[in-house]
């Protein structure tokens, strides 16, 4: 009898024989962000850089103070972007003096003369 009530004492009550698994909240879409960036100094390459590798960024770049200040720099910074961009097999151009877009994989800069690019075609006028 004392056995039977020290047994129901410390018996574990039986687990149930399945496992709950929380997803969590369900992924939205992503979207394409183009983000614009100002290049002050060499430091904030990294933050373009990260925003990159993220996938869905394409990034517009002002050089512009960096390119005023010091050139070594700039082209230090430039140098950093285009590899990483070539990493991710996406792209780099200048547009102008001041301006760099960097794209992830999945956009294409066109550049003309490029094999394989061809021109949007404008809509003819009808009459």
């Amino acid at each position: 009898m004392v056995f039977k009530f020290f047994s129901k004492l410390f018996k574990k009550e039986e687990e149930p024989e399945y496992v709950e698994i929380d997803l969590g909240p369900e992924p939205k879409k992503s979207k394409v962000v183009v983000r614009p960036f100002v290049l002050k100094k060499f430091e904030d390459v990294p933050e373009i850089l990260n925003a990159l590798r993220e996938g869905y960024t394409i990034a517009v770049v002002d050089m512009k103070p960096l390119r005023e200040k010091d050139i070594i720099e700039l082209k230090r910074a430039v140098s950093k972007l285009k590899k990483t961009a070539e990493a991710l097999e996406g792209g780099i151009a200048g547009f102008g003096e001041n301006t760099v877009i960097v794209t992830p994989s999945f956009a294409e800069i066109y550049k003309p003369g490029k094999p394989g690019m061809q021109p949007a075609t404008q809509p003819q006028n009808q009459g």
